[in-house]
């Protein structure tokens, strides 16, 4: 084989290397196994909780020693077939074959990035939120993008969302949205995307067709599940009913039955107005303020980068993660990882997985340089 595509299989292996030791390979097969042999038992079933839970970390756990496997047969395969066409030749099966290594390549990046979301709510489902910053039309139109955006990226890994909080701006766009994206490592994504993303382009909404810049921020943050106890204090609570807003038509509340829930100590907002039950939304929007003060706590324990709430500083210059650039050049920039691209509408349609990597990536690579 060429030395590139040595390279290129050297790099697997590392990653194959490294994700045997972080699954602890021989315990991971034999607890795999007992997992099994568990849910086939008679009696599994009796206990609903303990049974979900323990399929849950049989599928979580077989997944990834199946991802381990996938990549040694993609080097072992293509190897095979690379000597294959070389003996024989046939330069066709030889460039299939390296081809197929630069994706396994890719995959294996992948692998290694979302098997190694091993933080304390990785796994856990997310809420997101969107506000829009100053500038009125201009900043809520760009915040009901950012809506758009992280909606089909959730579409696009099969992850299912649920709008729980949603405000209209005045004349186009939203003035803020929550939105819970359910599905496993949905917060080990999006927690690299919590921070103020600034669009330029030529508005839509200027007659004179002048380039305008606006900022809109998101906050993600984990939903916490009944093995989490967070205690909250009655009295530190300030509790507000406002009528629902949406997009109009039948579904829309015309009574007082949606909650805001603010936490004094903290300063901690969370709106809740999914539901016309008045009773519903308030159990709702606890949930979500049990998550916001877990998340605080966890930014504190795990120093992460994001310490500072989104929506909790400034909307403007300074505080942006991302540049979204539609005029006078089409590019796509992470200002933390220096990761970028021309192909605007891609990213804007949802495909976002090389930010989240590159960050993952460099908050791993943080965490390990700090380690050692």
């Amino acid at each position: 084989m060429r030395m590139e595509i040595e390279k290129v299989v050297a790099e697997i292996e590392q990653v194959i290397s490294l994700l045997r030791r972080h699954l602890d390979w021989d315990t991971a097969q034999a607890r795999l196994d007992h997992l099994n042999a568990q849910s086939e038992a008679p009696e599994f079933w009796n206990d609903a909780n303990k049974a979900r839970e323990l399929m849950r970390q049989r599928d979580e756990l077989a997944v990834q020693i199946e991802a381990v496997r996938g990549l040694e047969s993609a080097i072992s395969d293509n190897r095979e077939l690379i000597e294959l066409g070389e003996a024989e030749g046939d330069a066709e099966i030889v460039e299939e074959a390296e081809k197929a290594l630069l994706e396994a390549k890719v995959q294996a990046r992948r692998i290694q990035v979302e098997t190694l979301l091993s933080g304390e709510a990785d796994a856990n489902d997310a809420y997101l939120e969107i506000h829009a910053g100053a500038g009125g039309t201009e900043s809520q139109d760009w915040a009901n993008m950012l809506l758009r955006m992280y909606t089909r990226w959730a579409e696009r890994r099969k992850f299912k969302v649920e709008s729980i909080e949603f405000h209209d701006g005045e004349e186009a766009g939203i003035k803020s949205a929550t939105i819970q994206v359910k599905g496993h490592n949905a917060y080990g994504w999006l927690k690299t995307e919590s921070g103020v993303h600034r669009l330029v382009r030529i508005s839509p909404f200027d007659s004179a067709a002048r380039r305008h810049t606006s900022f809109s921020s998101a906050w993600v943050y984990p939903v916490v599940d009944d093995t989490i106890n967070i205690e909250i204090n009655e009295a530190d609570l300030k509790v507000d009913t406002y009528r629902s807003s949406g997009a109009g038509g039948q579904h829309v509340n015309t009574t007082d039955s949606a909650i805001r829930i603010t936490h004094v100590p903290s300063g901690i907002v969370v709106a809740c107005q999914q539901e016309r039950s008045q009773h519903k939304n308030r159990a709702k929007a606890m949930e979500m303020l049990k998550a916001r003060l877990y998340e605080q706590e966890l930014q504190k324990r795990e120093e992460a980068a994001n310490a500072e709430a989104a929506s909790k500083t400034d909307i403007g210059w300074g505080h942006q993660i991302r540049s979204y650039v539609l005029q006078p050049y089409q590019m796509v920039k992470d200002l933390r990882t220096g990761v970028e691209t021309s192909n605007t509408g891609a990213v804007l349609d949802g495909d976002l997985d090389q930010f989240m990597e590159a960050s993952l990536a460099a908050r791993l690579d943080r965490d390990n340089s700090d380690a050692s």
